[in-house]
């Protein structure tokens, strides 16, 4: 659906009044951009809840919201936005999705191509939020990522890495407050944590608790799909809810 058939069905259409498009930046890799598997609830339209197409129009959020590798299927965004509306009937809110799958933070920062995606994911999550802004605002960063920095040489170097990217992202962006939610890796019985999986949950908490107006969201409990890579859907729906009641907080 393009943006001006977007605005014909009052259900799906584009506010008037920016302040009333609730825009939130979907960021990260894999688990951000969902690999669950798409079940018929998934690709149900939730009014008032859009996302920014690979097109660059508005369209109803339904899985999968990214398009990052084939895989691409059910996230967290939908469950999110069902928990967010809860709490503001009446506004709309618009994703846009820039996770790319497998991408260590050293891909999130401008001008650094990611050839698994055959993208620039720092520098098209601004150019895509930028867009968006012309018809919204910002309310939101939801980011998920660190299992590819899990390895020696890279998670000594994440904690000043996630903050820098996060100073970047609201200076880039003209919202030094937004609220910026991050999500807990995924810990697994069959897959267990190494040491440097573990310096970069230790550097996601201590982010989140020194950084302004930022959040961390525990994955524990969450299941995996086969894989103990990936959360399975119907966690990815329960972190959605985990990531809102974290963001409300903040508010």
């Amino acid at each position: 659906m393009s943006a001006s058939a977007a605005t014909s069905d009052a259900e799906f259409a584009i506010p008037a009044d920016p302040a009333a498009f609730h825009i939130f930046l979907l960021a990260g890799q894999s688990n951000m951009a969902g690999r669950g598997e798409v079940a018929p609830e998934d690709t149900v339209p939730i009014a008032h809840v859009l996302t920014l197409g690979k097109d660059g129009s508005w369209h109803p959020a339904v899985d999968p919201i990214h398009w990052d590798k084939p895989m691409a299927g059910t996230g967290l965004a939908r469950s999110f936005a069902l928990a967010y509306l809860a709490d503001h009937p009446g506004e709309t809110i618009g994703f846009v999705p820039a996770a790319c799958g497998g991408s260590p933070i050293a891909m999130w920062q401008p001008g650094a191509f990611f050839d698994q995606t055959n993208s620039h994911p720092y520098d098209d999550a601004i150019a895509r939020s930028r867009s968006a802004l012309e018809h919204g605002t910002l309310k939101g960063i939801l980011w998920h990522q660190g299992e590819a920095d899990g390895h020696p040489g890279l998670s000594e170097v994440y904690a000043d890495a996630l903050t820098e990217l996060i100073a970047r992202l609201r200076r880039e962006l003209g919202a030094p407050d937004v609220p910026f939610v991050l999500g807990q890796i995924g810990r697994f019985d069959a897959a267990p944590w190494g040491a440097h999986t573990a310096r970069v949950d230790a550097a996601h908490r201590a982010v989140a608790a020194s950084v302004p107006r930022a959040a961390f969201v525990s994955s524990g409990g969450l299941t995996s799909k086969p894989d103990n890579i990936h959360f399975d859907s119907a966690s990815l729906r329960e972190f959605g809810r985990r990531y809102y009641a974290a963001f409300r907080k903040l508010e």
